[in-house]
């Protein structure tokens, strides 16, 4: 009679189920990451090159004049500013909307409706983009949009369509990705904190600022990067209800049939930007926490 033994748990040849896992995953995790990365080298190595005026071809000789026109344009260089602009006043907006609204579902809500709310505060991201701007685009009209009828007794006219009708639509689509974050920040803040800053006097203003800021100061940087990122590279809500007012996406999209070396150039700089946003993210130490 014969007995079967196993390797034991542990020993030589076991593997964990996570390494298992990770074996499988690492071929296509690998296979993403050269897409990913070999799309943006091609990118950037594109906006380096030139179009032959004569014969329309791809010159793939080394040149600056690319970025140059760019950042000495006048129309360009506004343009970039622009975006950089909108992006940062959409971050700024959802920031003061999701602060109250995400402290108002983790410390004020009843526990059992709070999966609710989530679930609510998830719902727009089920909709598609396009009908959400439409939807905006018919409430930003100057005279009949349901805006202007609102603030029609007041004096006061609706923001139409424009550099605010921008901010107000990207704010209102990227607004989920700043309260999820802030939420789960203050869903881990301890009540012993807050029990102590009332004990030594503080009221709720100074307990906000010293106490519930500073905890959750890495979710909101969380949910900054998002904001700021997905606003500087829209263009489709510009090109809906931005009027005249351009991105640099809009760019991109005019150029990149005619001129594709320069419309490569103008897709690098918000690349760049969010670099240097993550780079001095990681300098401030706002995500070690998270």
């Amino acid at each position: 009679m014969t007995t079967m033994t196993t390797a034991p748990r542990g020993g030589f040849g076991y593997r964990h189920p996570r390494m298992r896992l990770a074996g499988l995953l690492s071929a296509p995790m690998a296979w993403l990451v050269v897409i990913y990365l070999g799309s943006l080298a091609a990118l950037f190595l594109t906006a380096f090159w030139t179009i032959d005026d004569f014969t329309g071809q791809l010159v793939k000789t080394f040149t600056l004049k690319n970025f140059q026109q760019v950042f000495t344009n006048s129309a360009y260089y506004g343009v970039v500013l622009r975006t950089v602009g909108i992006a940062l006043l959409t971050t700024a907006f959802c920031m003061v909307l999701a602060l109250p609204l995400a402290f108002f579902m983790s410390r004020v809500a009843h526990p059992k409706w709070r999966p609710l709310m989530v679930a609510m505060v998830l719902t727009p991201l089920w909709a598609s983009y396009l009908v959400k701007v439409y939807a905006w685009r018919a409430m930003l009209q100057p005279e009949d949009g349901v805006i202007a009828w609102f603030l029609s007794p007041l004096g006061l006219g609706g923001p139409g369509y424009g550099f605010l009708g921008i901010v107000i639509t990207l704010t209102y689509l990227w607004l989920p990705y700043m309260i999820l974050p802030i939420y789960a920040g203050l869903t881990r803040l301890p009540n012993s904190m807050l029990d102590a800053s009332s004990d030594l006097g503080a009221k709720g203003g100074r307990t906000f600022r010293s106490v519930v800021m500073p905890m959750i100061f890495p979710s909101i940087v969380a949910g900054s990067v998002f904001t700021f990122s997905l606003s500087l590279g829209d263009y489709i809500t510009a090109q809906i209800v931005g009027g005249k007012v351009t991105m640099l996406g809009n760019v991109v999209q005019t150029t990149y049939v005619t001129n594709l070396p320069f419309a490569a150039a103008v897709a690098t700089i918000p690349v760049i930007i969010v670099l240097l946003y993550l780079f001095a993210v990681r300098r401030s130490g706002a995500l070690d926490n998270l």
